[in-house]
């Protein structure tokens, strides 16, 4: 073989090796409880969730699982 073809076939080996390499990467399930922020958690924020959830219930001019009243209006 030529310098070439052989410096081609070490190249796919290469990147054969690592992309074969990244395969096993990723959280496990009994990983994720170490690996996540509590920042991430949805309705962290109580003040922040509550204003979210008004204005979406005000702007749906419906409601319903919030538990609470009211109209389109945002005036309950």
């Amino acid at each position: 073989m030529r310098r070439r073809e052989v410096a081609m076939v070490l190249a796919m080996l290469a990147v054969g090796a690592a992309a074969g390499g990244c395969a096993s990467m990723g959280v496990q399930p009994w990983e994720r409880d170490v690996l996540s922020q509590p920042g991430m958690t949805p309705g962290e924020d109580i003040v922040t969730s509550a204003l979210d959830e008004h204005i979406y219930f005000s702007k749906e001019a419906s409601t319903g699982g919030l538990g609470s009243g009211g109209g389109g209006c945002g005036c309950n």
